[in-house]
């Protein structure tokens, strides 16, 4: 079956499904496969849980005409989403970065959607499977879209702009996040760099943080003409000052040569302050009124631990460990070390994905641990462990570990800061806090 004979069954039936546990009625399953399972298997599962059609690539599965075959599934269901693409006539904001591309989206959405009708990446479906299910999610009374883009090698931004197709784009930074798959940090700065590529090509328009050397330098080694700037000097197109960053963050800001206004936010973490000012800058950008935007920034709650404040009757604590690398650890610290608090402790967990890179950044986090201010530093994890035996650290090699021993020696009254990979599973000290 061709991609444009799918596209008329996928009008007729737009929902997307690719977990059985998920179906709803007249969906469309794709039977994607993966290291350890094929989904051609439970085809006949998803069609007699109330799919339309199953597509799927292994014929012995066929049972009957909704039983769609065709050669690979996981392409038909990227060249179905590129389709898809073409036939919207709206902006579209692609979004990638090493930290901040969740938060920012949603800061994004948040301030867009006091006036458009917006759709953005549901929770990190930000990959060669997410974007595809992504832009197929997007209807027909939508009038403006984010869509956020993750990687862990070089080429991978780039294809997934060619079936998202951005009008509009940003990269958030440029740090030390899966060194292992990208090469090092220059590999980093050239795979997310090829979101600019691509909008240099099309004659799209980038949102930049001229505050940013490197992506300063990264839109001018290109030529970007259409960038629409924002940062600290006056001569962006939207120029902010930190007000206030405690207990959450509150900006001064303008467009050029127009009177100031204030936006209240309930994000922690002066790292915090380029994603605020991005979402105030395409807010502008897109004609929404300084009210609505300053509504939309106050209006966003971070959630799935990413700069995320929990009171409980005992401690403060940030909840931040949705993922982490250097670049995101380092800010972290420097966040705590600013903030506010009588008794602090620091909850490290291992950082994934840095390669060859691991052992020395693992030392340099340390080092830098071990210098903010706390009244408890705590590192958990293998690569921390092996770096056991300095002063003033708690070490241990595992969550577990660390639960036997924070219950014997309990956190009370004082600001916590949890940070680690998401495979670290730091969410299962919370109770003890």
């Amino acid at each position: 079956m061709t991609t444009e004979q799918l596209y008329k069954i996928y009008l007729k039936n737009p929902q997307i499904c690719t977990d059985t546990r998920k179906i709803t009625a007249s969906c469309l399953f794709f039977a994607l496969r993966g290291d350890h399972f094929d989904g051609n298997k439970f085809a006949q599962q998803a069609i007699e849980s109330g799919a339309a059609y199953a597509i799927i690539d292994d014929a012995k599965y066929a049972l009957d005409d909704r039983f769609i075959i065709v050669q690979d599934v996981l392409e038909s269901l990227q060249e179905l989403a590129r389709l898809h693409r073409k036939q919207l006539n709206i902006p579209v904001i692609g979004i990638t970065g090493s930290n901040g591309k969740t938060t920012s989206k949603e800061l994004i959405k948040s301030v867009l959607s006091q006036h458009f009708n917006t759709f953005a990446t549901e929770g990190n479906l930000n990959n060669h499977i997410g974007v595809p299910l992504s832009i197929l999610s997007i209807t027909s009374d939508c009038e403006i879209a984010i869509i956020e883009m993750g990687a862990n090698h070089q080429r991978e931004i780039a294809f997934l702009c060619s079936i998202s197709q951005p009008s509009h784009g940003m990269i958030t930074n440029i740090g030390k996040a899966h060194l292992e798959g990208f090469g090092g940090i220059q590999g980093v700065r050239i795979g997310k760099g090829e979101l600019y590529e691509f909008l240099y090509k099309s004659g799209g328009t980038v949102f930049l943080n001229n505050d940013d050397q490197t992506l300063s330098n990264m839109a001018l080694e290109r030529g970007l003409a259409n960038t629409i700037g924002y940062g600290t000097g006056d001569h962006n197109f939207v120029s902010a000052r930190l007000k206030n960053s405690s207990p959450c963050l509150s900006i001064d800001w303008n467009l050029s040569g127009e009177p100031k206004h204030v936006a209240f936010s309930n994000l922690p973490g002066i790292y915090n302050f380029d994603n605020i000012c991005a979402a105030i800058c395409i807010g502008s950008y897109f004609n929404l009124s300084p009210e609505k935007i300053n509504k939309g920034i106050n209006a966003y709650q971070p959630l799935n631990n990413r700069s995320q404040i929990l009171e409980t009757p005992n401690n403060t604590i940030i909840c931040d460990y949705y993922n982490a690398n250097p670049s995101s650890m380092a800010v972290a610290l420097d966040n705590l070390n600013a903030t506010d608090a009588t008794s602090k402790v620091l909850i490290l967990g291992d950082m994934f994905e840095l390669g060859k890179e691991s052992a020395n950044e693992h030392r340099l986090i340390l080092e830098k641990a071990l210098l903010t201010k706390a009244e408890r530093r705590i590192f958990i994890g293998e690569e921390f462990y092996k770096l056991k035996g300095l002063e003033d650290a708690e070490f241990y090699k595992n969550t577990s570990q660390a639960l036997e021993a924070l219950n014997q020696h309990k956190v009370k009254q004082s600001t916590i800061l949890l940070k680690g990979s998401r495979g670290m599973k730091l969410e299962s000290l919370l109770n003890l806090f």
